[in-house]
């Protein structure tokens, strides 16, 4: 990172080694690269959308206005791997390194959390989600649940 703390896409103060800004999400290294082959300064990126809406994990969308607030909003999933993959992850866990079969359990556990966050966030007449995160919990020794959540919002571009 350059000598430089903060974000160049909306001037927030940026924590030592950060990879994005933790307040419009923009990636510190593409906010870098755009204004050093342009010599301009970066606009944000456009916020990611599913399914027609938009979701960020600040608490505003950059060049968007809030014109309301419809809520609380989760998607939740608990996932398990089957016997044959929790041996091959415990044979595989002796060795050490990365445990392949629970990493594509945990992102599509966490996939689907998202987009049933989405499902909530349009049922309650939202098209964007900010402070969106996720939260995971184990329930037992082969099953994890995972939460996405967040506050649905009616967005409008400024």
């Amino acid at each position: 990172m350059s000598e430089e703390e903060s974000c160049k896409a909306c001037g927030a103060q940026l924590p030592p080694n950060a990879q994005f800004c933790i307040q419009c999400g923009t990636g510190v290294r593409e906010a870098s690269s755009e204004a050093g082959v342009s010599g301009e300064a970066s606009v944000p990126p456009s916020p990611i959308t599913i399914d027609g809406v938009l979701v960020v994990s600040s608490n505003w969308v950059p060049g968007y206005n809030i014109l309301e607030t419809r809520g609380f909003i989760y998607g939740l999933t608990v996932r398990s791997r089957g016997l044959g993959r929790n041996i091959t992850a415990g044979l595989r866990s002796i060795a050490g390194g990365e445990i392949r079969e629970y990493v594509e359990m945990m992102q599509h556990a966490r996939d689907e959390a998202l987009y049933r966050l989405v499902e909530h966030a349009k049922s309650v007449g939202a098209n964007g989600i900010i402070s969106a995160y996720f939260d995971s919990s184990e329930i037992s020794d082969y099953m994890q649940e995972i939460l996405a959540y967040g506050t649905a919002v009616v967005i409008g571009k400024k």
